[in-house]
């Protein structure tokens, strides 16, 4: 009886699982649908443009498919907050600089093709030099899909309008390395620099100086509807954002 008492149970466990797993999966779809983008500097005047993927200086070396122009596009929503962001920063002195925006699927596509061609280390000088390209899949630096794809998320960093140059942030765009993440070198959530570095595999290091700068563009994002990401000091997502499941297909160029 005990026997029969226990398979029944895990049975219904089973089912329960099985029930729990179905209602959570998430449905999401694909268009090419732009009625509720707007080119970003037409929302956000004083942004500064650097798409580096209609250019040859990105981690692949070579312009990405999908970027027909070197403009940026954002839904309407997250734009809106994106203009709260840089009027703040612009009443302190300073501008953004977009590197890239809304990301067509094809262009991550793009990026995925290039990182299964291991051989292919053009770049990897600039911004790869301590991995072995082999494991971008396994870190999670290449996937599949990418929050840019939904379209309310965005790659920047800042601009100082006193001496007209971007700010030394302490690393690159798109710097495949722990050096990226936001708690290199001190504690994001309370933004006391620490000078930590242990997890640099060279031993590199950033200055209290760029440490603030990267907690001067955060602090920014964040009190106006963005959210960080743990891996990359200059990517941030709309909380809110209006297509959490949808993927976009369109090509980036400039939009009427």
């Amino acid at each position: 009886m005990k026997k029969i008492w226990i398979g029944t149970l895990a049975a219904l466990l089973l089912c329960a699982c099985a029930t729990i797993s179905r209602n959570t999966v998430r449905t999401v779809s694909t268009t090419d649908d732009f009625s509720d983008f707007v080119t970003l500097t037409t929302a956000v005047p004083d942004a500064i443009l650097e798409i580096r993927y209609f250019s040859t200086y990105n981690f692949v070396g070579t312009r990405i498919d999908g970027y027909l122009e070197p403009t940026a596009l954002f839904t309407r929503r997250a734009a809106d907050s994106l203009r709260a962001v840089s009027d703040e920063l612009k009443a302190k002195g300073y501008r953004i600089k977009i590197f890239d925006a809304y990301r067509p699927q094809n262009a991550v596509d793009h990026f995925v093709r290039w990182a299964a061609n291991v051989p292919d280390t053009l770049m990897k000088q600039y911004f790869y030099p301590d991995l072995d390209k082999s494991v971008l899949f396994e870190q999670e630096y290449i996937m599949e899909k990418s929050g840019h794809t939904r379209g309310s998320t965005v790659d920047l960093t800042l601009f100082d309008m006193a001496t007209e140059r971007e700010l030394d942030m302490g690393g690159t765009f798109d710097w495949f390395g722990p050096e990226s993440h936001p708690d290199f070198c001190g504690n994001p959530d309370t933004g006391e620099y620490t000078g930590d570095n242990s997890k640099s595999p060279a031993g590199r290091s950033i200055t209290p100086e760029q440490f603030e700068r990267r907690m001067i563009l955060r602090r920014a994002m964040l009190n106006h509807g963005f959210k960080a990401l743990d891996s990359e000091w200059w990517h941030f997502t709309l909380r809110d954002e209006p297509y959490p499941d949808t993927y976009f297909t369109f090509p980036v160029r400039q939009l009427d």
